[in-house]
């Protein structure tokens, strides 16, 4: 990471990102069941790296609905850096942020190491929700798996 990372809340055109949005959630028509609804922040580091998207779900819950950073730019400490920004941001705001994510286990380490903890799943959810089946490193997703952290 170099030394120029800004990170900008983005509310005109956001589907501007639509192919990093892609990149976590590759259905445009559930990116479109949030998008407009939510907070799209973008990290910058020179270039565009990242982007996330962030709902309001209730009044003490936040949702990471998608966090992204381009291929070449991945393990980098880019999504850490955006998490980081986006807990503080929403701290004193809401209570808890949750995230679901596909049962990978790689994925969930990443959130383990920017705090968040197992909360709960929901069954088929995947299935259920896609008009295609989702792989994701080769292996099929089915259950949507929630993470949760405290702000």
């Amino acid at each position: 990471m170099g030394y120029s990372v800004e990170i900008k809340i983005v509310s005109e055109d956001k589907k501007r990102f639509l192919d990093l949005l892609l990149v976590a959630d590759e259905q445009e028509s559930m990116i479109d069941k949030y998008l407009g609804r939510g907070v799209l922040f973008a990290l910058y580091d020179n270039e565009l790296k990242s982007v996330c998207v962030v709902t309001s779900e209730r009044s003490d819950i936040c949702e990471l609905k998608n966090i992204a950073t381009y291929k070449k730019w991945r393990g980098m400490g880019y999504g850490s850096k955006l998490i980081e920004y986006i807990s503080t941001f929403y701290k004193g705001k809401y209570k808890a942020m949750v995230v679901g994510t596909g049962e990978i286990s790689s994925i969930i380490q990443f959130y383990e190491k920017n705090g968040f903890y197992l909360s709960h799943r929901i069954p088929n959810f995947f299935t259920d929700n896609y008009d295609h089946p989702i792989f994701e490193n080769g292996i099929q997703l089915v259950d949507m798996i929630y993470l949760k952290k405290e702000l």
